[in-house]
């Protein structure tokens, strides 16, 4: 790799990291390539020829068991360049720096990565006046944000549509301490240089948040042109449509990468109870203060999270919210090792098979 290809390769996010981890693979012939999107089995590329169209081999189909083991937005891949061609043959995913994970839509306890390699993830909420700035929801994207390794940062879009910015962020405040909010309007763009500040030259940031928060809108006020389609909001509810239909790094004029996904109605958990504690680390501390260790906060003499409620320093709602994510992750857990147990009763079933096969042979 020339000293041109590696000043490139930079600037999309390659460190010392993922240098050590490709370096340990000996592949001849293989170069890195961070991924740009994926539709259909096909993904977009940047790499040192330029951007290319790539599928997985063969080989690496075969022994990916899971959806996780394939790539996805932002991974560091390895392929086998075909230059002439403009496109590549994707052999293996270089381990993941950080990813943002949920659980696959549907019946199955599986886990998604939606992006890898990120940075900061920014949630999205709106201040028009809807559904939009749910604290509740906020509370439940911090679980997955701490649950991705990335640093997590609450914005504010609309804040022109708002009669009182700074009540709002009060009520934020409150459920997130410590985490970084800001206040911004895409349409006016008013406090966008904040944001600047996260999307410094090799730093990917992941924007998450319900459809008609903005995402979109604020992608574009970064880039300062319409790469994104927008939608209107409809008057009923004030919930913006579909616009972002698929997941997307985009690389920022100034420096930095950003990755749009499309809006999460229903957000489907993938995290660990142990990411429950940065996004509740104000019941987590108090907790601490209960007279006995396993206190359930119900009617427990002694409990430090019943009295904050009763002083007004807790929001019951909070703790209730606290308390239905730790239900939620504890079923995804106890899922997660049903299915585990099931793929291995299958595949010793059928290695059984296998072995009476061949015992039956002369």
């Amino acid at each position: 790799m020339n000293a041109d290809s590696l000043q490139y390769l930079t600037q999309l996010g390659w460190d010392t990291f993922f240098q050590k981890h490709f370096e340990k693979l000996k592949m001849p012939g293989s170069v890195p390539a961070r991924v740009i999107s994926e539709s259909k089995g096909y993904y977009q590329l940047f790499s040192q020829y330029g951007e290319l169209t790539a599928k997985i081999s063969g080989k690496m189909r075969y022994h990916a068991r899971t959806e996780k083991q394939y790539p996805a937005v932002g991974d560091w891949v390895i392929i086998k360049p075909l230059v002439d061609e403009q496109k590549g043959i994707i052999q293996a995913i270089l381990p993941r720096k950080s990813k943002f994970s949920r659980k696959v839509a549907g019946e199955r306890t599986e886990e998604q990565v939606v992006s890898a390699n990120i940075d900061t993830v920014f949630i999205v909420n709106g201040l028009d006046g809807s559904r939009n700035l749910n604290l509740r929801r906020i509370e439940r994207y911090l679980t997955l944000a701490w649950s991705s390794g990335a640093t997590p940062v609450i914005v504010l879009n609309k804040v022109d549509l708002c009669s009182d910015v700074d009540v709002c962020i009060r009520n934020v405040e409150a459920i997130a301490p410590s985490i970084p909010i800001h206040p911004v309007s895409a349409k006016e763009r008013l406090g966008l240089g904040s944001l600047g500040n996260y999307l410094t030259k090799g730093n990917a940031v992941a924007f998450i948040g319900s459809s008609g928060v903005g995402k979109s809108a604020l992608i574009n006020a970064l880039l300062s042109v319409e790469r994104q389609d927008t939608g209107e909001v409809r008057e009923d509810d004030r919930m913006g449509r579909h616009t972002t239909t698929k997941r997307e790094l985009i690389l920022l004029p100034g420096g930095g990468m950003v990755i749009d996904t499309p809006g999460m109605r229903e957000i489907q958990m993938w995290a660990s109870e142990e990411d429950i504690q940065g996004t509740f680390c104000d019941i987590e501390m108090l907790a601490k203060e209960c007279r006995f260790s396993d206190c359930s906060h119900n009617v427990e003499s002694g409990c430090a999270v019943r009295a904050a409620i009763y002083n007004g320093e807790l929001d019951p709602a909070r703790l209730e919210s606290h308390r239905k994510l730790q239900k939620e992750l504890a079923y995804l857990a106890s899922r997660e090792d049903d299915s585990t147990r099931l793929y291995e009763k299958a595949k010793y079933k059928k290695i059984a098979q296998w072995a009476k096969e061949i015992q039956k042979r002369p």
